[in-house]
């Protein structure tokens, strides 16, 4: 004689429905610092603050140019901001020339 459980499944009469059940799967995955997204903005609140005074020391001190452009405020910020963009959209076009297909050493 079989009974069921509160799942509706059919169970031997007499077993444990607690034996019958799956056993759970582990959650002990490990949680890191940048799991947490409020971790996440205090870095890029802190890297923003970081840029911020940089981008304010450059009222502090002489500077000593060889190019009459890198007289003006902001001069080195706005010069390798634009260089950064530059390289990540030249690499987004290297990136068609030089990739290889997903299955290449497979072959």
């Amino acid at each position: 004689m079989t009974t069921q459980d509160d799942s509706g499944t059919p169970t031997p009469n007499g077993a444990d429905s607690a034996a019958t059940e799956k056993p759970a799967t582990p959650t002990d995955e490990k949680t890191y610092w940048l799991d947490q997204s409020g971790n996440v903005s205090k870095i890029f609140y802190a890297v923003v603050t970081v840029c911020l005074l940089l981008l304010a020391a450059d009222f502090f001190y002489d500077k000593h140019a060889e190019h009459p452009l890198e007289q003006y405020f902001g001069f080195s910020a706005f010069f390798g901001f634009v260089s950064y963009v530059f390289i990540v959209f030249a690499a987004k076009q290297l990136r068609k020339i030089v990739m290889r297909p997903e299955d290449y050493y497979d072959r």
